[in-house]
């Protein structure tokens, strides 16, 4: 369940002369552009040292026409080659370059950050000024059934949070892209901590289903596909800038380091997640929140689909044709074919950074519960 409030906290964007891969095609014009490629070689350098093809010697195309970019990326791609991360037509996921950092902009979403968690205390999460016990309380009151209750509210977070995304487009138009993730933050992340906070104080309250947890392996082995869950779940943004409206949000089409083994990553991650800790506690009520997060993870790969489809066309169906929902699925049947240097795309800081965050997490395990159990949700 923790896993709710770390996919509302969604590495920058790719550098501004690197869009997608696109190699020259010698039938087509030569356009200017590409005259200013081979008189600065050092500026061919610079841009290809940040990419997934360092070595490479073909020459690429930096500030192409919209026109040419649009027919380029879906059919005019360098078909020599196999190699699926040859003709991208997604972003390249979870680049990360410090030289474009800027300072400022740390210092505002930390800034920011602290405002956020200070609001949430008092409007939410402080029992004396908070509006979230009363909420708790609410939902409690429609059912002594633990179970029960723990559905509704993960039914009433994902209501929100999916029919807010949903509505991102025209929401965007209407009040611009930062009003808009600060409206769904806002009210995505106090929904979250309550059923976070409920799953954590009546975890053990259901009926016991079954007990593994003496049985030789098993900690490891939940221990483990909890671990390796958060590599998916991280929010396929990479982009806390964005997710703090520091940089401006927008709906990115990314193709590379997870989304080859699979094109939702945060539902196979929901899904670890779910069945590791159920195994774990084996009762009803982890049974019963599984179930509901599952079911709106499910629902957020059609959804999300459908919202990549309108926004980028035929160039989320060429990135659809190549990847898949089920895990490694395109990679087995030849739909997706792995660069030979695949493991770079994970050596990467957003990827450090969150495996030092889950095992961070797994430590604070005590702390979360004792806070939790402060509230009395």
């Amino acid at each position: 369940m923790v896993s709710l409030v770390l996919s509302s906290f969604t590495s920058p964007h790719l550098s501004t002369f690197y869009k997608s891969p696109l190699h020259h095609n010698p039938s087509l014009p030569n356009f200017p552009p590409l005259i200013n490629i081979n008189k600065n070689k050092n500026l061919v350098t610079r841009t290809l040292s940040g990419s997934l093809y360092p070595n490479s010697s073909k020459p690429l195309l930096l500030f192409p026409p919209p026109s040419f970019v649009a027919h380029t990326s879906i059919q005019d791609a360098d078909t020599e080659t196999n190699d699926s991360s040859s003709n991208l037509v997604g972003e390249d996921s979870a680049v990360f370059h410090f030289q474009q950092q800027k300072l400022s902009s740390w210092i505002y979403f930390t800034a920011i950050l602290g405002v956020v968690l200070f609001i949430l205390d008092v409007v939410w999460i402080d029992n004396s000024t908070g509006f979230g016990k009363p909420f708790v309380d609410a939902v409690s009151g429609i059912s002594q059934s633990h179970e029960v209750v723990m559905l509704i509210l993960i039914l009433i977070f994902a209501g929100v949070h999916s029919g807010l995304a949903s509505l991102r487009d025209s929401g965007e138009k209407l009040i611009g892209e930062r009003a808009f993730r600060v409206l769904f933050a806002g009210v995505s992340l106090p929904l979250a901590v309550s059923t976070i906070v409920y799953f954590i104080n009546h975890r053990y309250d259901g009926i016991q289903l079954w007990q593994v947890q003496d049985v030789p392996g098993i900690h490891q082995l939940v221990w483990l596909s909890n671990f390796i869950s958060f590599f998916f779940l991280y929010p396929s943004t990479f982009n806390l800038l964005e997710v703090a409206a520091v940089d401006k949000p927008k709906l990115h089409l990314w193709e590379t380091g997870i989304m080859r083994i699979t094109r939702h990553p945060q539902m196979v991650g929901q899904v670890m997640w779910c069945l590791a800790h159920t195994v774990w506690i084996g009762n009803s009520v982890a049974v019963a929140a599984s179930f509901g997060l599952i079911g709106h993870h499910l629902f957020g790969v059609w959804n999300g689909d459908r919202r990549l489809g309108i926004r980028y066309g035929k160039d989320f169906e060429l990135v659809k044709g190549r990847t898949s929902v089920v895990p490694f699925a395109a990679i087995l049947d030849g739909r997706q074919k792995l660069p030979k240097h695949f493991y770079k795309e994970f050596i990467r800081v957003p990827y450090f950074i969150i495996t030092a965050l889950t095992i961070g997490a797994y430590f604070a395990h005590p702390l979360m519960q004792a806070a939790s159990f402060r509230l009395h949700w």
